[in-house]
């Protein structure tokens, strides 16, 4: 993914031009911030271990033997088995110590060095060197495709010097790919090498967006795979959907494992229902657990309310399933039910509401009684029919 800030020009991009420093993060995949650049170090007692980018967020670690003064960004021609390659400036310093012995590189004689800062030629031959990765993909998975082998082709990276090339492939079984890579370097001219990758490293050069909006974090920052298991989706209570926990690699998604330990903490006091609660009404079956409010809901077989319980009241209802007793409700007990206190001077109040009741039947009978004044009563009142 390109870089997403700066100004536009003919509809384009062009980004901010901070060459790999980026503050957003948008500039190259797996940005390392350094946050000990502002500190002065002598220059005999700077690590002389630079750490250096290349395709896809791929790193290693190179020697800065001939004392280069280099940034962040800069373009180097480094050395490699094969030949030289140019790559870009990702860290320097005293982060470098702390990223080798994260990786377990030993700081010896095996790690290459840094030749010089890259020239304008050597950046447009390897552009030109770049266009030919394309074509090399597409005409090699009709190869692999010849020799009916059970694999995919998901990327390929050329040498600076187009002497050599990385052919990324991932595969579900072991591959003999030996008459395959004679048929890639007879086809191309060049040295090739068969990388195997997993699926999870495959997405992450490949990147691309994920559901919740963002960049795959496998191509921004995750470099170290976890396993992900399908318990991390039953303890927070996600619904066993394949294709919902599944990401674009076809695995788990690895954000199932970052809120994992808060919920593992939250649900020691979650007590575990194996069975239906009885009570006197029936018995209820668990049907929802809020693990962080720590309420359970129970429903009872034939109905289809809910109750809401807390963990207290659910521990004391398993107790006392334990020794036999039912209790009467799942909210409480009857013998815990203890009567509402009314309002002060209930006593009078009572006399007041009584003593109102009488005087409404009293008036309603008045005005009943006052109400034929001036008329006569119905049973003497003459019918509508005149005498003959």
């Amino acid at each position: 993914m390109g870089c997403a800030c700066g100004t536009k020009e003919e509809g384009k991009v062009s980004g901010c031009q901070s060459h790999g420093s980026c503050s957003t993060g948008g500039c190259n995949r797996l940005n390392s911030f350094d946050w000990l650049s502002d500190m002065e170090v002598p220059a005999h007692e700077k690590f002389d271990v630079v750490e250096i980018r290349f395709k896809n967020g791929r790193k290693e670690f190179f020697r800065n033997t001939e004392k280069l003064l280099l940034h962040t960004g800069d373009a180097v021609v480094v050395e490699v088995p094969s030949g030289h390659h140019i790559g870009h400036v990702s860290l320097q310093g005293e982060l470098v110590r702390l990223q080798m012995k994260k990786k377990n590189v030993a700081n010896d004689d095996e790690i290459k060095k840094i030749y010089r800062l890259a020239h304008a030629k050597d950046l447009e031959k390897f552009e030109e060197v770049k266009k030919r990765e394309h074509p090399t993909i597409f005409r090699g998975r009709e190869i692999i495709q010849k020799y009916k082998l059970q694999m995919k082709l998901s990327d390929v990276e050329f040498q600076a010097d187009n002497m050599k090339a990385i052919f990324y492939y991932s595969a579900e079984e072991r591959v003999d790919f030996r008459e395959l890579i004679k048929a890639l370097a007879s086809e191309f001219r060049i040295r090739v090498e068969m990388r195997q990758i997993s699926l999870r490293q495959e997405a992450g050069r490949l990147g691309g967006i994920g559901v919740c909006g963002r960049e795959l974090c496998c191509s921004t920052w995750l470099t170290d795979f976890k396993n992900v298991a399908t318990s991390a989706a039953r303890y927070q209570n996600l619904s066993l959907n394949p294709a919902k926990l599944s990401g674009q690699c076809g695995r788990l998604k690895c954000c199932l494992n970052y809120e994992l330990e808060t919920y593992m903490d939250a649900l020691r006091d979650i007590p575990k229902v194996e069975s239906p609660l009885q009570t006197l009404r029936g018995d209820a079956f668990l049907q929802k657990t809020d693990i962080f409010r720590k309420i359970m809901w129970f429903g009872y077989k034939e109905e289809n309310t809910w109750f809401p319980l807390d963990v207290e009241r659910v521990n004391q209802i398993l107790e006392q399933n334990q020794k036999g007793v039912k209790p009467a409700t799942l909210e409480k007990d009857l013998e815990e039910q203890q009567p509402v206190p009314g309002p002060l001077n209930n006593d009078l109040a009572q006399l007041d509401h009584k003593f109102k009741n009488k005087s409404s039947k009293r008036r309603k009978k008045g005005r009943s009684g006052q109400g034929g004044r001036g008329q006569m009563p119905r049973a003497q009142r003459p019918t509508g029919n005149k005498p003959q």
